[in-house]
């Protein structure tokens, strides 16, 4: 579907068209609104309007977040634990502690 980026990443998943799709659409405007702030700054728009949008992109992120975290309980989580594989409940865990700093 893409190309990998470089990362140490060791797992993998196949995701449908449409996830992948709908992924990449959400990052393609999570991108083009830090592109809008960039140039906010460039053209020195006053703090509070771009603070907004800051608060924009981070509730982008944040959805983005919760569609794929869902997406990965449902399909990568599931068939982990189907197949007795529970240290993915800890890197589950983990992960979600990060997400609630």
């Amino acid at each position: 579907m893409s190309e990998q980026t470089e990362c140490n990443c060791q797992k993998t998943k196949e995701r449908s068209e449409k996830e992948y799709k709908d992924l990449i659409n959400r990052l393609n405007r999570i991108e083009g609104q830090v592109r809008g702030i960039k140039g906010m700054v460039e053209r020195d728009v006053y703090c509070i309007d771009i603070l907004v949008q800051v608060a924009a992109v981070n509730a982008a992120l944040n959805s983005f977040n919760k569609l794929l975290l869902s997406n990965h309980i449902k399909t990568c989580v599931t068939k982990d634990i189907q197949e007795g594989k529970e240290e993915t409940v800890d890197e589950l865990v983990t992960v979600l502690q990060k997400l609630m700093k």
